[in-house]
């Protein structure tokens, strides 16, 4: 890879980034229309978002059905059916007549699109050194954190104008641009192994021999937990700053926009904090910063002191936080797998979405059109990924002494 012109890289990273933000562009670009939705079904703005549940599960699920046909069939050719599955739900989700048929959609949706974001992770293991993994996931985020700052204000601009169901025709031309561009850009980086049985027996035990590495189970959990603070913000802020900071839609597409762009600063200064510091020590410093916005937030509303500024400040910095602990707690979960990075990415994503997808149900079900529920999710998540953190570095410190690992890995360890 090093090899190749710096163009091939960037259009590589572009295309996988894209791939990587198709699940989060479909999750911002419609928060907008909760209300245009509810209203035009005839339901609640809490039942539609058991729509938003629905597609964090469908991801959850999918991931792991996709990892075993990407070691089977290669990257590309399930990577193609799941783009082909995403673009005919998104179809019908424009033509939905009802909020049940709104879930059921959004979950086949999810099915169809988490085959990009497993895709992704798998290809930037299979291309790149174990070194420049971090860098390239912070490369890959900042693609994805564009999505906050564009999807929202899109969202809510074409909701407002066309009406929300225009909002699904938009993502269905997205696919159809993304689809062309792995027809036409995008090699297949792991050829077909007819040898991989995809045999229920056989998978479970390649994902139970992932599950069983210390190093993938501490560092999966802690930024799955970690993200899922972030999916308690995404799907509590709709109420949060609509219904009880009474801004419009179109304002709160700014104010998402403006809290993602946290997001996309701390994923690229993580590439300068690498040139100095190792990977564990960044994770622990930004979930210790992470908890505490977390506790701020949670005080802030159980006390009453719901402020604008102060809850806009302290989001800000847990997103700040998400930026540094993402990549390298992804980094540092995939290292030890090249043999079956289709796999361990399945897993990894799986769990994240799993968890991301359990929360938001949880701040979806006790909402009380207050703050509290995102904010007791967000120091929840925050606290109990800071703990896996540390409990789990003692259990690698442990196993390290008893497991063959390649260099690389020794190296990451040796540094907890």
């Amino acid at each position: 890879m090093k090899n190749d012109p710096a163009s091939k890289k960037f259009r590589l990273i572009l295309i996988l980034g894209m791939l990587s933000a198709i699940g989060p562009f479909s999750i911002d670009m419609y928060l907008p229309a909760f209300p245009d939705i509810a209203g035009n079904l005839g339901t609640s703005v809490s039942r539609v978002m058991l729509s938003l549940s629905s597609f964090f599960l469908g991801i959850s699920i999918g991931q792991l059905i996709y990892g075993p046909l990407l070691e089977r069939y290669g990257r590309k050719k399930p990577l193609l059916i799941g783009l082909c599955i995403y673009m005919l739900a998104s179809l019908g989700c424009a033509l939905s007549s009802s909020v049940e048929a709104l879930i059921v959609l959004r979950l086949l949706q999810a099915l169809g699109g988490c085959a990009g974001m497993v895709t992704a992770r798998a290809i930037i293991r299979d291309v790149f050194e174990l070194k420049d993994i971090a860098r390239v996931f912070s490369s890959i985020m900042l693609v994805v954190a564009v999505s906050p700052i564009i999807a929202p204000t899109l969202g809510g601009y074409v909701s407002a104008t066309l009406g929300w169901r225009f909002v699904f025709v938009t993502l269905v031309i997205l696919d159809i641009i993304l689809l062309l561009s792995v027809i036409f850009y995008l090699k297949d980086s792991k050829p077909s192994d007819p040898g991989f049985s995809l045999a229920p027996r056989h998978i479970l035990s390649n994902f139970k021999e992932v599950l069983g590495h210390s190093q993938f189970l501490t560092f999966a959990l802690t930024g799955a937990i970690a993200n899922a603070g972030m999916y308690a913000y995404i799907t509590g802020s709709p109420q949060v700053f609509m219904e009880v900071h009474q801004v419009s839609g179109k304002v709160y597409g700014w104010i998402f926009a403006g809290l993602a762009a946290g997001l996309i600063g701390a994923s690229q200064l993580n590439n300068l904090a690498l040139g100095k510091h190792d990977h564990a020590k960044i994770i622990k410093v930004a979930l210790v910063f992470q908890a505490f916005a977390g506790a701020s937030l949670a005080f802030l509303s159980i006390s009453g002191r719901d402020s604008f500024i102060l809850t806009l400040l302290f989001i800000f910095v847990f997103l700040c936080a998400q930026g540094f602990i993402f990549p390298n707690a992804s980094a540092l979960s995939l290292a030890p797998f090249g043999h079956s990075a289709g796999t361990a990415s399945a897993l990894m994503g799986s769990v994240q979405m799993g968890i991301g997808a359990l929360v938001s149900s949880l701040v979806g079900f006790f909402q009380n059109h207050s703050s509290l529920p995102m904010c007791i999710a967000m120091l929840c998540t925050s606290t109990i990924a800071l703990l896996t953190y540390t409990f789990g570095n003692r259990k690698i410190v442990r196993d390290s002494s008893r497991e063959d690992v390649m260099e690389e890995e020794v190296e990451m360890i040796n540094t907890l």
